[in-house]
């Protein structure tokens, strides 16, 4: 699949606010007026298990989500020096942080079958790299495009490497300032952008949602703008939706009691189906403002209405 961007959002500069930009990944058009682009953020908790990851991509397409996501990490890059030898506590036994991060990794073989599975599936794929060798790999992969976890925001140097692909950019703004945020719209441009708004405490309290923020991004950079959920429950996702949320993206679990640091956070397949069920319904009540009659008004008007 070809990653492409409509000529509306190909601009130096960021679009001027009150626009109505988009973004297409794989000639699906993404931003205002267009179908919510729902994203089941997999993440590690397939826990490095083949199986449980097309398990995994099976719920998201049959919930209806348009895309699954990944991570995609270079354990001897980007584990810190002083986390390599920790030992960890797994399902697997004890070893060390660096041994763990490579236990969960998949290489070349897994994410072809990875591919394969989503295509058969009809959804997208592509996955958070974070750190430049993983860009490389993802490369070769033929990603749609890329995530910028919110981890990574302030990391030039894979940021220049994923603006370089020229391919879309999806950018996640948690634990980031404004000024951060300022940056990396520097370095990638927002001709090929969608912004996530998003809180990184997992699980997040509705409190600090803030999806009001999603309106301040959307008309400070003027790009599409969605938000990535890690809370508990539906609602606050279901109210992004209902503010004109692009892209909704969540983390999805087979059963939130699996081990790993995401699962708790994260959607099992039956609310997967419930919310993209409802994302669905809202898109359509919100309409396109335009105030008139409609056709089951009629009958009522004509009944009740006294005068005119």
């Amino acid at each position: 699949m070809t990653a492409t961007t409509d000529a509306s959002a190909m601009t130096d500069s960021p679009t001027p606010p009150n626009t109505s930009p988009s973004v297409s990944i794989a000639g699906r058009p993404i931003g205002e007026g267009h179908p919510i682009y729902v994203i089941a953020e997999i993440g590690i908790n397939h826990n490095g298990d083949l199986d449980i990851a097309k398990a995994l991509i099976d719920v998201a397409a049959e919930a209806g989500c348009d895309a699954v996501k990944f991570q995609k990490r270079t354990p001897d890059v980007c584990v810190p020096d002083d986390q390599k030898a920790k030992i960890r506590s797994t399902p697997w036994g004890e070893m060390t942080y660096l041994d763990y991060r490579y236990r969960v990794e998949f290489g070349e073989e897994e994410y072809g079958e990875i591919a394969a599975h989503a295509d058969a599936r009809g959804v997208h794929w592509f996955a958070s790299p974070w750190d430049v060798p993983s860009v490389d790999f993802l490369e070769k992969m033929d990603t749609v495009a890329y995530k910028v976890a919110s981890a990574c925001l302030t990391d030039d140097e894979l940021l220049t490497a994923m603006r370089d692909t020229e391919r879309p950019v999806i950018l996640s703004t948690g634990m980031s300032t404004m000024d951060e945020i300022d940056h990396a719209v520097e370095i990638l441009g927002t001709d090929r952008m969608i912004m996530l708004h998003t809180t990184s405490t997992y699980p997040c309290p509705a409190e600090e949602s803030n999806l009001r923020t999603m309106l301040t991004l959307r008309d400070r950079f003027g790009v599409p703008v969605g938000y990535s959920g890690h809370e508990r429950g539906l609602q606050v996702s279901i109210g992004a939706a209902a503010m004109g949320a692009s892209t909704i993206e969540r983390h999805i679990t087979l059963d939130r009691t699996m081990w790993g640091s995401d699962q708790a956070a994260s959607i099992e397949p039956q609310g997967l189906g419930h919310l993209v069920r409802d994302l669905r319904i809202i898109e359509t009540a919100l309409g396109d403002g335009v105030k008139r009659v409609y056709p089951g008004e009629l009958a009522p008007r004509e009944r009740l209405r006294r005068v005119g």
